[in-house]
């Protein structure tokens, strides 16, 4: 059996905010299988961007283990982590991230620029990205020559660039309108069922969450069940889901 590609085992991450301590993630477990696709739901405060955070790379916990793509992350060094960043893991934002003076292959290659390629190599990775979210005829646009969705797709094929195992999106679909958000689940499933890769999407939008195989609902800091969209019912050991 294959390992999970993100394991979180006892993890606490705690904050002090106006003098008061605060659990963003309060004695959490959760595990995720290599090609998952799982969104992320709660209401604000529940711990959300800390899960992901954590999971990136990007911050660690203060208690407990966060293994993902088989790395124990606590072990790592500040210089380590960077590197299993940048070859593990593609990350999406709500905002694009885009730069506005680079056209969109440039924008893609730039993570590439932490890699040994040479600048061919870097450009013929850049171009497949771009192909495979479907803006081959856009790679010398910039920014604002793009629609949200498309810029949305930009950022997308730079996650793609380094071919990394897993996908952290966090609300790739909240400043975009219901067609280009639509467009951009569609491409978010396509990765994951073509490619397998594996994706954690955290959102506040329902539709974006039924496209993901599996939704994860946090409440302060805690695991509150896990719903399984394949057939609409808590998985075996979550508790049922409950009408709001």
């Amino acid at each position: 059996m294959n390992a999970p590609a993100i394991q979180l085992s006892q993890v606490t991450r705690q904050y002090t905010r106006g003098g008061e301590t605060v659990k963003a993630l309060d004695e959490f477990d959760l595990e995720i299988p290599q090609g998952g696709y799982y969104a992320i739901m709660g209401p604000s405060g529940s711990g959300k961007s800390t899960l992901l955070n954590l999971v990136g790379g990007l911050d660690r916990p203060d208690a407990g283990q966060v293994v993902v793509a088989g790395e124990d992350l606590n072990q790592l060094t500040s210089s380590e982590l960077a590197d299993f960043r940048a070859n593990t893991i593609g990350f999406v934002f709500q905002g694009f991230n885009l730069l506005p003076v680079l056209t969109a292959v440039q924008n893609v290659e730039l993570p590439l620029l932490l890699t040994p390629l040479s600048r061919g190599e870097r450009r013929k990775q850049a171009l497949h990205a771009l192909e495979l979210v479907g803006l081959s005829d856009r790679i010398n646009h910039r920014p604002r020559q793009l629609s949200g969705g498309q810029e949305q797709r930009v950022a997308i094929a730079r996650a793609l660039a380094t071919d990394p195992q897993l996908i952290l999106a966090d609300e790739p679909t909240g400043d975009l309108d219901r067609d280009s958000a639509s467009s951009v689940l569609e491409l978010l499933e396509r990765l994951n069922a073509e490619f397998k890769k594996t994706i954690v999407m955290v959102t506040h939008d329902a539709r974006a969450a039924d496209s993901a195989g599996h939704v994860v609902h946090l409440d302060k800091g805690k695991l509150e069940r896990i719903v399984d969209n394949r057939l609409k019912a808590p998985e075996a050991g979550a508790p049922a889901e409950q009408e709001a």
